[in-house]
């Protein structure tokens, strides 16, 4: 009798019945295949909708008190984390120390993978003990939802008093136990049996872009579904930039110029003096009052207000000068 290994139940080692002849197919037959099973993929994300909302007010809770999310993964999991922690940076304008990755084997296993770090549960400790404090976030991503490398990592961030959660695509994720939220979509066997490049680290990229995207609109990080305080660091970014304080502002192109070059680039900062009239400088406290929300700044603050009072007083006497012309 063949020996059971203990990794074989792993929903993600099991084998496809949907792909057994796919290196038997057309080019457009495998295409078609792999778009069917990442359509099982997306409905797995979807039942997790109710936990990815827990977990994105978790991490929105724990950013209002200073704290900071980060992710803890080895292999595509882990390489997943750091995607996510780079582009936060130039989507939301955060410091890089905001969103963090803790990759299994460290920066060179971005680049290179080095299976064999995923066990090493006690550089994962090391790891957390150096950069976690109380009240972060910590993230474990792992698709198998058994790795060693992010259960010791989850296990030592609540030694340090650090909100965890778990990210897997598994039945049973033995990492995250004693996590405060499991986001578990299971998105069944993969086209390539093991291979959790696919459909699960297809799922884990939705989840954490959910996460992140989510938490940071809670923020006010976001005005609408504009990126507010986007790095203008290339021509398309300095256009958009541009455009953003001449629509969200209700400026002319050159006043949005204008306005951008006294906020030095500060996107939220020229919107608030184009729309009121104020310095950079009142611009910028009234936002630190407001939260950082240039909706709640828009909406609720006596600057705002005063502006529009005046705005509406041009108007009136406008209106006057011209009945009295006629």
């Amino acid at each position: 009798m063949p020996v059971r290994s203990k990794w074989q139940s792993l929903p993600t080692e099991a084998i496809n019945p949907a792909t057994l002849g796919i290196d038997k197919l057309s080019a457009d037959d495998i295409v078609e295949l792999m778009l069917g099973e990442d359509r099982k993929m997306l409905a797995a994300v979807q039942r997790e909708h109710e936990r990815i909302a827990v977990g994105v007010e978790m991490v929105a809770t724990a950013l209002r008190k200073e704290g900071r999310i980060i992710f803890v993964g080895a292999g595509t999991s882990g390489r997943l984390g750091v995607l996510e922690a780079a582009e936060c940076p130039p989507t939301f304008g955060t410091p890089p120390r905001l969103v963090q990755a803790i990759m299994a084997g460290g920066r060179a296993s971005v680049f290179r993978s080095r299976e064999g770090a995923e066990d090493d549960g006690a550089a994962a400790a090391r790891e957390v003990r150096r950069r976690v404090r109380p009240g972060d976030v910590v993230i474990g991503v792992s698709a198998s939802g058994v790795t060693p490398f992010v259960g010791a990592a989850l296990r030592e961030a609540r030694r340090r008093r650090a909100v965890t959660a778990l990210v897997a695509c598994s039945a049973a994720p033995a990492a995250g136990a004693g996590a405060r939220v499991v986001i578990d979509p299971r998105p069944g066997p993969e086209v390539l049996a093991g291979s959790t490049r696919l459909k699960a680290g297809t799922a884990t990229k939705l989840v954490l872009n959910t996460l992140t995207t989510a938490s940071m609109a809670r923020l006010g990080r976001v005005y609408g579904n504009r990126m507010i305080d986007v790095q203008a660091r290339s021509r398309k970014l300095r256009d958009r930039a541009l455009r953003l304080v001449e629509e969200l502002g209700g400026v002319s192109r050159p006043r949005a110029a204008r306005a951008l070059a006294r906020a030095r680039g500060r996107v939220r900062v020229a919107v608030v003096t184009a729309r009121t009239g104020a310095t950079p400088r009142d611009a910028a406290r009234a936002l630190a009052n407001a939260g950082g929300s240039l909706r709640a700044l828009l909406e609720t603050s006596p600057l705002v207000v005063k502006a529009r009072a005046r705005n509406g007083e041009s108007r009136r006497r406008r209106t006057r000068v011209v009945k009295r012309m006629t």
